[in-house]
């Protein structure tokens, strides 16, 4: 190798462990962001309940919700996959006094119980409460929403509100029903939201950071080699 490539080799290695204590730095400032977001979720759990908001935000998301109305009798099903298995979470527009409409998510049924008349919705005024969450639009992860044929794999606010006919003046947020421990269990079967928030950001740090002590271990060794071969 000549004196000109074993140089570009020392500058080359030493650039990379500088880049990688970069990514490593990174990653720890990402574990503060993530360490803070899960506390302000857990503090949004564990608070009383508030009257839904207008609109929502990001710091909204997991927000517990006290909501009153009466269901409108209709529906849409959303395909699930729960702690119970597959199936479909029920999404039902809420009435408020105030003329807002509020998808409230119902809970999750499995197919053999997706018929309407097993799972209807109760009569007269309702008082629940909540999760606040933010809309989903899209679709599932590989399969795309299909309006036109009622085929839904994410709860897309705006896009179920304009098929159940509420759009305007539908909140543009859905609220997952929490479950009573004072009922019995029923279908569809609330209180299923999964909170977890992968925070895996210490892993990823040490693995950056052993990394770049490795390239700066290699640089080192490449310019001791390099200062040996040109000793007088």
């Amino acid at each position: 190798m000549s004196r000109a490539a074993r140089i570009a080799l020392i500058v080359a290695t030493a650039l990379s462990s500088i880049g990688l204590l970069a990514l490593a730095a990174w990653q720890w400032q990402r574990l503060g962001w993530k360490q803070n977001l899960i506390a302000r979720v857990e503090q949004r759990l564990n608070a009383e309940p508030v009257a839904p908001p207008l609109v929502a935000s990001q710091a909204d998301e997991y927000r517990r919700v006290r909501v009153r109305g009466r269901f409108e009798p209709r529906e849409t099903l959303v395909q699930a996959n729960t702690e119970l298995g597959g199936g479909y979470w029920v999404l039902a527009p809420l009435r408020l006094a105030d003329g807002r409409a509020i998808l409230v998510n119902r809970g999750f049924v499995p197919p053999d119980r997706r018929a309407p008349e097993q799972h209807a919705a109760p009569d007269g005024t309702v008082e629940l409460t909540g999760l606040l969450r933010l809309t989903e639009p899209g679709g599932g992860p590989l399969r795309k929403n299909v309006p036109a044929e009622g085929r839904w794999y994410s709860r897309d606010v705006a896009g179920i509100a304009s098929q159940l006919g509420v759009a305007d003046r539908a909140a543009p947020y859905f609220v997952d029903e929490s479950a009573d421990a004072a009922q019995p269990q029923r279908y569809p079967r609330p209180g299923l939201t999964v909170i977890r928030f992968a925070n895996n950001h210490a892993v990823y740090a040490a693995t950056w950071l052993a990394l770049a002590a490795m390239a700066a271990a290699a640089a080192g060794y490449l310019m001791r080699e390099e200062r040996r071969a040109h000793a007088p």
